[in-house]
């Protein structure tokens, strides 16, 4: 008997550890936040990149697509995709001197700054996160103390490392950004910036190299 509370109540600690090592990165919306399903509806209708393109966002310069490998990381994290932006959203001030700088603080996920899609084996392109990016000194001009956050997870801080092969921070000036992944199911969670559900193995662009990388 004494065992079998022994195995019980360390069974129930265990199953007690992994539900506490589960990623909690959707947290309830805060005031005035929409809800995941409400930025889905909003955004649906890039699923056609044809669409994001009549409508002002523009393919990544470096046509690249990103993959966690390429930015230094495990690869087993996955990949991002190919990004499409826009420059009006972001407040982009001009072309890189030496990097990609603006005024833009957007935070509407209603109205994403950026859509990331994934190459295809056929050469089309599947939608499958929205992104939001803010650019860390205008957000701090704004009088703004602390990173902007979406449903109570706070954004990454992104700026580029030079012990990597790529620039980490995509050829932008240091910005928070938040990936949210509701066109593609993540195992690292909604909120993380590679999916490895997501592969860049179909990309004809461009794959490492860029100006301003580091050899």
């Amino acid at each position: 008997m004494a065992s079998r509370i022994v195995l019980l109540v360390g069974g129930i600690v265990l199953l007690s550890m992994s539900v506490l090592a589960l990623p909690h990165d959707d947290q309830a919306p805060a005031r005035g936040e929409p809800d995941l399903a409400a930025v889905k509806k909003a955004t649906e209708r890039f699923r056609d990149v044809n669409v994001a393109l009549a409508e002002g966002y523009i393919r990544d310069p470096f046509d690249l697509c990103d993959t966690a490998e390429m930015m230094g990381r495990p690869a087993v994290l996955g990949a991002m995709g190919v990004h499409y932006f826009k420059p009006d959203v972001l407040g982009i001030t001009g072309p890189p001197n030496p990097k990609v700088s603006g005024n833009g603080i957007h935070t509407d996920f209603l109205k994403p700054s950026i859509l990331i899609y994934e190459p295809q084996a056929n050469g089309s392109l599947e939608l499958v996160a929205v992104e939001n990016l803010a650019f860390a000194d205008a957000w701090k001009a704004a009088g703004h103390n602390q990173p902007p956050s979406f449903h109570g997870v706070a954004y990454n801080y992104m700026a580029d490392d030079p012990v990597t092969a790529a620039d980490d921070a995509h050829q932008f000036a240091p910005h928070y950004d938040r990936h949210v992944w509701i066109y593609r199911e993540n195992p690292n969670g909604v909120f993380a910036p590679f999916n490895p559900k997501v592969t860049c193995a179909h990309h004809k662009g461009a794959t490492m190299k860029m100006p301003g990388a580091h050899h």
